[in-house]
């Protein structure tokens, strides 16, 4: 008996939609994309192999490198309190144009004193400028101070806890990292995010 022969169909796929699909993607992470600023000194982040994104809003990241410290804040509002509530407790009044532009500033490490000096300088005159690192010695523990009013302001505006990372550099003495932690469990603060960086991608906080 002979075989029924079954006709044979093309294997052709229409792209059209998938290409629609991926270039509406595209589209969407390039204006959604959130640029990366550069560090206020070059840090050279650990590796890990554990990638989680950065937050946008409730988030504060201590940057420690060449033996310094900086602090930066997500958000204008949470800046803009920071600074005014800081200010109330060095007894320093700061103007509406420069709460407006420390609004801007994503993150600095210039005692509480030079602080007016900072912000009277340009952006790129701020990206020059040899930042001295924030006090967070016995004598004078500006960074307490700022990560204490920084989650007070985020609790006030927003009703939550803030979130706080550390990013140092991986060649940075433990001594310096260590302060940053006792600082932190001071305000009892045991839950933290670690900064590091993972194959091929950016920094990412790897909780603790």
């Amino acid at each position: 008996m002979a075989r029924i022969k079954v006709p044979r169909k093309s294997t052709a796929i229409d792209m059209t939609a998938m290409c629609d699909v991926a270039f509406l993607l595209l589209t969407f992470f390039i204006l959604t994309a959130k640029p990366r600023t550069d560090d206020p000194v070059p840090i050279d982040v650990p590796r890990s192999s554990i990638q989680q994104p950065v937050p946008d809003e409730n988030f504060a990241t201590v940057t420690v490198g060449s033996n310094k410290a900086f602090f930066g804040i997500e958000g204008t509002d949470l800046r803009k309190a920071t600074l005014e509530q800081m200010g109330s407790i060095y007894k320093i009044g700061f103007t509406p144009e420069e709460m407006k532009k420390f609004s801007g500033v994503e993150s600095f490490g210039v005692p509480i004193q030079q602080m007016k000096q900072f912000l009277a300088l340009s952006s790129e005159q701020q990206r020059k400028f040899a930042q001295p690192g924030i006090p967070r010695d016995s004598v004078s523990n500006e960074l307490f101070n700022w990560i204490r009013e920084a989650r007070k302001a985020t609790v006030a505006l927003h009703n939550v806890q803030m979130r706080i990372a550390i990013k140092g550099d991986s060649k940075e003495e433990y001594p310096v990292i260590k302060d940053v932690v006792g600082i932190l469990q001071k305000q009892k603060v045991n839950k933290f995010s670690l900064i590091t960086s993972v194959s091929g991608g950016a920094p990412a906080p790897k909780s603790k």
